[in-house]
């Protein structure tokens, strides 16, 4: 067998080189995308007139009292947008995880009347845009009176409107045995008994992966409050940092900073912490 130039097989010495390239790339590739999260945190601690003059990294001054004066808020206390963001995407949890895990359920293993044409209708909502039904969505809220409540984005939660968690949740559950199912028939397991005693503890995958997506989804949405929110002590994080910019061009750029940098620790934090349970309900639900 042939041997490199170090004494290793020829296959071996091409490997390296092949090797070390592509960590430069990935590692070239991770720098990019990191860049845009290190800048917003050098600028978090810059005074606001050399935010966009200096485009170094490095602060050549710093003024940590953006943070204090970020906290205290443009209007209102930073913390009352946390909260409100806090319970809307607590509440947005609790339903889709609720909701959507029942419906799932019915469409993998309960057998009734257009079933198929229901739940191709419900894949075919995924493919409308946000836009198209804004408006008679709104129309909708307006005459039942929750304009101005937190109801038009807790309450479709509730009610299974996410069709995208439902069909993850369907791919997981058609994954289990039916065996199991027909098992708890035989000991006099209704359905409902079923899905709480044996389809709902295997699903814990695809109920944690729900529950991260809706977390961030609601918590990051900016155009549903935007539209439903009219009173400022019920206003959210992203809403919260537009008060910041004001209409006439002088904006606090460097409190709007420091509180954007602050608004992504919620979302660091539940990543890092479900990070295994959530790549293991993605990977999962597409087995067969």
């Amino acid at each position: 067998m042939r041997a490199g130039s170090q004494g290793l097989p020829f296959w071996m010495a091409d490997v390296r080189p092949r090797r070390i390239l592509v960590h430069l790339a990935l590692i070239a590739g991770a720098v990019v995308m990191i860049y845009p999260l290190l800048w917003l945190a050098s600028s978090s601690v810059k005074p606001s007139t050399q935010i966009f003059s200096d485009p170094g990294l490095w602060p050549s001054k710093l003024r940590l009292q953006n943070y204090s004066d970020g906290w205290r808020g443009a209007a209102l206390p930073f913390s009352v947008f946390f909260g409100n963001s806090f319970l809307i995407s607590a509440l947005a949890v609790i339903g889709n995880v609720m909701a959507c895990s029942l419906v799932a359920y019915a469409f993998a293993r309960l057998n009734f009347r257009f079933k198929r044409t229901l739940f191709g209708l419900m894949l075919a909502t995924i493919m409308l845009p946000l836009h198209a039904t804004l408006i008679p969505q709104y129309i909708l809220f307006h005459n039942l009176g929750w304009v101005n409540t937190i109801l038009p984005l807790v309450v479709p939660k509730f009610l299974a409107a996410d069709a995208f968690f439902v069909f993850l949740m369907v791919q997981f559950i058609r994954g289990i045995p039916r065996e199991l199912d027909e098992a708890a028939m035989m000991d006099g397991a209704g359905p409902f008994r079923i899905y709480r005693s044996i389809i709902l503890p295997l699903l814990t995958p695809a109920l944690v992966t729900t529950a991260v997506f809706s977390f961030i989804w609601t918590y990051e949405d900016f155009l549903t409050p935007l539209v439903y929110l009219t009173d400022m002590a019920s206003y959210t994080v992203p809403q919260g940092l537009r008060l910041f910019m004001a209409s006439t061009g002088v904006s606090a750029w460097g409190p709007m900073l420091a509180m954007s940098l602050l608004s992504l620790v919620p979302l660091f934090v539940l990543f890092f912490v479900f990070q295994r349970r959530l790549i293991e309900g993605i990977a999962t639900t597409g087995l067969k």
